[in-house]
């Protein structure tokens, strides 16, 4: 199933706010708006505040409190960085974000880990054949991160 299309900064806020609602989770959210504000253009002149195909980029970072701890920046260029306990998830497609995040917050992340090489990593598979996997800090995972172990043998 293909995800829904979230053509701005502000529709995927908009569908985070609803999983954070779903889940009772509290959501901050922080905008920066103008070329002089967000931290990706580079190709825009000092003190522009449009691109220069004259759209005013926006960029917002959202986060959602609980366990696990969750935030997510949304880029102008269509992607985000999500960090779920402190893995980072960068270029992850906008429109693939309240999919991730279900996947998080609906049971489906897990960890998995190998002996050799040794490592933890953080799987959050999304409908279809789309999976993130980041490694996680083996020598302090997060109780969360232990939580969603699944054993190796099943796996």
């Amino acid at each position: 199933m293909k995800p829904p299309h979230l053509p701005t900064t502000e529709s995927a806020v908009r569908a985070i706010r609803e999983i954070a609602e779903e889940h009772r989770l509290t959501m901050t959210v922080s905008d920066d708006i103008g070329a002089d504000q967000t931290s990706r253009r580079t190709t825009a002149g000092i003190g522009a505040t449009l691109d220069p195909d004259g759209s005013l980029p926006h960029e917002a970072f959202v986060d959602l409190a609980g366990t696990p701890a969750v935030s997510v920046r949304l880029f102008p260029d269509d992607d985000a960085k999500i960090t779920v306990e402190d893995v980072e998830f960068h270029d992850v497609p906008r429109d693939s974000v309240p999919a991730f995040l279900r996947s998080v917050y609906g049971g489906l992340a897990h960890t998995k880990s190998r002996f050799f090489p040794p490592g933890l990593w953080l799987v959050v598979p999304l409908p279809g054949d789309t999976t993130y996997k980041e490694r996680a800090n083996a020598l302090h995972p997060t109780p969360w991160l232990l939580r969603i172990a699944r054993d190796p043998r099943h796996t």
